[in-house]
């Protein structure tokens, strides 16, 4: 068992979003950004990926950030302080491919600012310039503001409704940036996966490179599933494996958000069915 030492209802709006801080001393020895974890809630339940969305080599823990979007999630949410998770495997993927940046412009929108965050810190760490945006439908779900703020050389953030930081999208906030004259070697996406096609759209009308994270189309975590396939510059690629950051440019966005939809049906039928699934099947 790994077990939960801290759990943190980050947002209650729609989809609940939590925090978990887990005992994971190897994980957090080897982990990078970028990588995820697979973990099993319980014996009879499915394999699932999480990305790290922190972690501490000399404490031992990493931290998972998730949104209540199914089953398997919505049990993990049902763990408390002190119990258990049953399986946790990684790191897992490729790490981030950050060492050459000097400037960088991250981008995080809704839970994707979660994996975005350890990206943002190892390159504040090593003396890159970083300037960061956040963006989410209203104030009460942003998060790791001030985590971000703390590690980032500028903040800025987009609201759809306008409650914090500025009324519109993140793309708003990054023509502003490029068309005053500030200049980037990449940027960095991690979110829904129709705001990183936009901000993919966006970053190439200005040649800017960019990577985005493909975890949101993985299932198993392996490559064995095949869940994950995505055309990566006309190759197929396996974003649990060969990923989960890919070249934005190269990326057929309409294809990942159609596999995304794939699963929809079961997940629906897994709530109807928890026969041996968790304290309250």
């Amino acid at each position: 068992m790994y077990r939960i030492v801290e759990k943190k209802l980050l947002s209650d709006i729609g989809n609940r979003v939590f925090m978990m801080k887990v005992a994971a001393p190897r994980v957090a020895k080897k982990a990078m950004p970028g990588q995820f974890v697979i973990l099993r809630v319980a014996e009879e339940g499915e394999r699932f990926p999480l990305t790290i969305a922190d972690f501490d080599r000399d404490e031992g823990w990493i931290k998972l950030i998730y949104q209540e979007m199914g089953l398997s999630t919505q049990l993990l949410s049902e763990l408390t302080e002190g119990e258990g998770i049953l399986d946790l495997l990684g790191p897992l993927g490729q790490p981030a491919h950050l060492d050459q940046a000097k400037r960088v412009l991250c981008i995080g929108g809704g839970v994707g600012i979660a994996p975005l965050y350890p990206q943002v810190r190892y390159l504040h760490k090593r003396g890159a310039h970083v300037d960061v945006i956040l963006g989410a439908r209203t104030a009460e779900l942003l998060i790791l503001e001030k985590e971000m703020d703390e590690n980032s050389d500028h903040l800025y953030i987009a609201t759809d409704d306008g409650s914090k930081g500025e009324k519109g999208l993140v793309t708003d906030v990054i023509r502003k940036l490029l068309d005053n004259g500030e200049k980037y070697d990449m940027a960095i996406a991690i979110g829904p996966l129709i705001m990183m096609k936009f901000v993919t759209l966006t970053a190439k009308e200005y040649d800017l490179p960019i990577m985005v994270s493909l975890n949101p189309i993985m299932v198993d975590g392996t490559g064995m599933c095949g869940g994950c396939r995505v055309t990566v510059g006309g190759e197929t690629k396996y974003a649990c494996v060969d990923g989960p950051d890919f070249d934005g440019y190269q990326v057929d966005f309409d294809e990942a958000m159609r596999r995304q939809q794939m699963y929809k049906t079961e997940e629906q039928e897994a709530h109807l069915c928890r026969v041996g699934l968790g304290r309250n099947a």
